[in-house]
């Protein structure tokens, strides 16, 4: 059976609170859902499933919902996202990574954790496509996350939506302190790795952490930048790309998200 060539996401996830508060993020990410053709399967890349020495891959057949944060509502621990998993093609993650140099292997217990079902609330909130998550290894870097997004490209020729979820400006510090107003920094660096994506421009992308305005304020760690690498090398193409503004949350929460393969219009309902 031929198999739809699926485009690559990567998805600003935000905080745990998105899974309750989609605003106009989740909105543009339910008007994404209907508009894509349908995948078979997903593969999630969260910075909150980091291991050591080698790649993970989720083998369980019905993964367990994780509720990996505290301190939130108590409604958000009360969420599931009941969807099953795909051990065949956790298999076939584990022969391509290995095939491209990468030392992998698969966890047959491992749940997904809120970078990858929160913003699947919104994006396919049935719960009805088989859902993996691919784990990073702890030395990753933006390069690496390149070529770990690249190792993964040929599943979209197999159907499969590979989804980098991370956030576009991460700044724990700054989100801890609860301002409303809106940092300019935060809008300065999205705004250019927003130019980046648009222009196509792979090297400015994955360099962005050394050549964007303000890039240590807006991710003083990596981890939550990395996932956009990651979509990127595994975009079949890279020139064409659907720009999901979401805004700005909690101040210096970029809620920004990318496409790569397909240029859509999702309305102006779903505007920031």
């Amino acid at each position: 059976m031929n198999m739809i060539s699926q485009p690559a996401l990567f998805v600003s996830h935000g905080a745990p609170t998105f899974a309750i508060e989609p605003g106009v993020s989740g909105a543009q990410l339910a008007a994404l859902g209907h508009q894509l053709d349908r995948p078979r399967a997903i593969v999630v890349v969260s910075p909150h499933w980091i291991t050591h020495g080698n790649v993970k891959v989720t083998g369980a057949r019905r993964p367990e919902t994780i509720h990996d944060f505290g301190g939130f509502d108590s409604k958000l621990y009360e969420i599931h996202y009941p969807v099953v998993g795909d051990p065949a093609l956790a298999q076939r993650i584990v022969t391509l990574l290995t095939e491209a140099g990468w030392s992998a292997g698969i966890d047959p217990q491992r749940g997904l954790d809120h970078g990858a079902w929160v913003p699947l609330l919104h994006l396919y909130p049935n719960a009805e496509i088989p859902v993996l998550q691919v784990s990073m290894p702890s030395d990753l870097d933006e390069r690496k996350a390149y070529a770990l997004g690249q190792a993964l490209a040929p599943l979209s020729d197999e159907g499969v939506l590979v989804i980098g979820s991370g956030s576009l400006t991460h700044n724990l510090y700054e989100f801890r302190a609860r301002t409303s107003a809106e940092a300019a920094y935060a809008r300065e660096f999205t705004e250019w790795v927003r130019a980046a994506v648009q222009q196509g421009d792979v090297t400015k992308v994955v360099n962005a952490l050394e050549r964007a305005p303000h890039a240590q304020r807006a991710h003083p760690t990596t981890e939550h930048f990395l996932p956009l690498p990651v979509a990127l090398g595994a975009a079949r193409d890279t020139r064409r790309a659907t720009v999901l503004d979401g805004g700005i949350t909690h101040g210096v929460l970029a809620m920004e998200s990318y496409l790569f393969g397909r240029d859509l219009t999702l309305g102006d309902e779903v505007a920031p």
